[in-house]
């Protein structure tokens, strides 16, 4: 019994226990994502803008994390995770723009629930990106 109480405390989500909401306009962009995502073993579910993404979150309990496109018509990124964030507090989110400069929220930031990838980005950089979100390393926990 106590080993089962330890390995319940010190247990860190593998990814296959994790969905991943990848969130962009162009389709491209999110088959791109959910092929490198799957990949690397998440489970990415994937919407086109940011009110789809809302439905499927509330429809599925929440999510893990969101890896949205910053600058999208009708709703950004941005306010996207601002909206999600009502219901999950503490949704880390990954931004990822050719503007990588904007400044979204300086205290998620800080905090580490936040972090921007640059397009175009590579296989490996998204990994990575995701990876140091969500574990803070660069490999998740085995």
């Amino acid at each position: 019994m106590e080993m089962l109480q330890e390995l319940a405390v010190t247990a860190t989500p593998t990814p296959r226990a994790l969905r991943i909401m990848v969130v962009d306009d162009e389709e491209g962009v999110r088959r791109y994502a959910d092929r490198v995502l799957r990949a690397a073993g998440y489970q990415p579910v994937l919407a086109a803008n940011g009110f789809e993404a809302l439905r499927l979150a509330a429809s599925m309990g929440g999510i893990d994390a969101l890896v949205t496109d910053l600058m999208m018509p009708e709703m950004n990124g941005a306010e996207l995770a601002r909206r999600l964030r009502q219901e999950m507090s503490e949704l880390k989110v990954l931004y990822m723009s050719g503007f990588c400069d904007r400044v979204v929220d300086d205290e998620a930031r800080r905090s580490g629930r936040e972090a921007f990838l640059e397009k175009p980005y590579s296989i490996e950089a998204l990994e990575q990106a995701v990876s140091m979100l969500i574990y803070g390393d660069l490999q998740p926990p085995s």
